[in-house]
């Protein structure tokens, strides 16, 4: 199976989102896909948009993915962060994550970022060592933070 990269469009949100839901299945987060197929859209290609990708097609097929977007550091400037990169299990060992994570270097470079970084689960051994391929370093002592929408909410209604 020979996998071409091109810019992801708006038809290709429907199987983006089935892509998503495989990996947090996979990552053992299956109810914490939220997001709808509007909002995906919308925030990819809306008025605003917030993320770029790339979609792996072949044989008419999306296999994989990639999302990313600009993150900006006090200390190190405008960065690329690589949200995901998902190829669907069936089309793994083709080095279809490799040709998308260049993709993604190679728009980092073009638009002069920093540099590039994303997470990886400290389980998930086979991302790391895909990472690890091209030299990546991995953090040691960062906690990452969040709290969604109703927390935010509850927040601002405290006395």
């Amino acid at each position: 199976m020979e996998a071409a990269i091109r810019p992801a469009e708006p038809r290709d949100v429907p199987r983006m989102l089935e892509l998503v839901r495989e990996l947090a299945l996979f990552e053992r987060a299956p109810d914490e896909v939220t997001v709808t197929e509007e909002h995906m859209r919308d925030a990819g290609f809306g008025k605003d948009p917030v993320w770029l990708g790339w979609v792996a097609e072949a044989d008419g097929v999306i296999q994989g993915m990639a999302v990313c977007y600009e993150r900006y550091s006090t200390w190190k400037g405008r960065r690329l962060y690589l949200e995901d990169i998902i190829v669907t299990e069936a089309a793994r060992g083709q080095r279809i994550g490799e040709k998308l994570f260049l993709q993604c270097a190679r728009h980092a470079v073009e638009q002069n970022y920093s540099g590039m970084l994303w997470q990886v689960l400290d389980w998930n051994t086979g991302a790391i060592r895909f990472y690890g391929r091209f030299g990546a370093s991995f953090d040691n002592g960062w906690l990452n933070g969040a709290l969604e929408r109703e927390q935010v909410q509850a927040l601002l209604h405290q006395p």
